[in-house]
């Protein structure tokens, strides 16, 4: 059995406590917690007030990130694309700056592996340079969590 682990990354066109970014950031304890009933989700990245906002991996006071173990990716795409979390995806343009680089990521997790902020850039980082590999892959890249999950079944 595999689990997946998930990297979403976003630069806000303002700062956090601006107007600009109060709608968004209004919506953030809804959508957590529906993460975290939903079926499949297994751990996200939190702090005490129970989101991410206050986590700065860089110096970029900016850049959200979220950074999620899922049992697989169908249940992390259910979550993203049916429930009220797609509704605030449509939205993003207010709310974020459009990115060059990949955004996001998934990988493989041994289950019970919590993913550390470091480990997940790296993970960011090879599949923007690389592509999609069973290392570092996508939503789009169904054919390579299928393998992993046969080679996974199979070890």
């Amino acid at each position: 059995m595999v689990h997946i682990a998930h990297l979403n990354i976003a630069r806000m066109i303002d700062d956090a406590d601006s107007v600009t970014m109060a709608p968004f950031m209004a919506q953030l304890a809804t959508i957590n917690a529906i993460a975290d009933a939903y079926p499949g989700f297994v751990w996200r990245l939190q702090d005490e007030a129970g989101d991410a906002t206050a986590i700065q991996p860089t110096a970029d006071a900016r850049l959200l990130i979220n950074l999620s173990v899922w049992e697989s990716v169908d249940t992390l795409a259910a979550f993203t694309y049916r429930t009220g979390h797609a509704g605030v995806m449509a939205q993003k343009g207010q709310w974020f700056e459009p990115h060059r680089n990949a955004q996001v990521v998934l990988w493989p997790v041994a289950p019970g592996h919590i993913p550390t902020i470091d480990e997940a850039f790296a993970r960011l980082w090879h599949y923007d340079r690389y592509g999609p590999t069973r290392h570092a892959f996508g939503f789009r890249d169904r054919a390579l969590v299928a393998d992993l999950e046969k080679v996974a079944a199979s070890g």
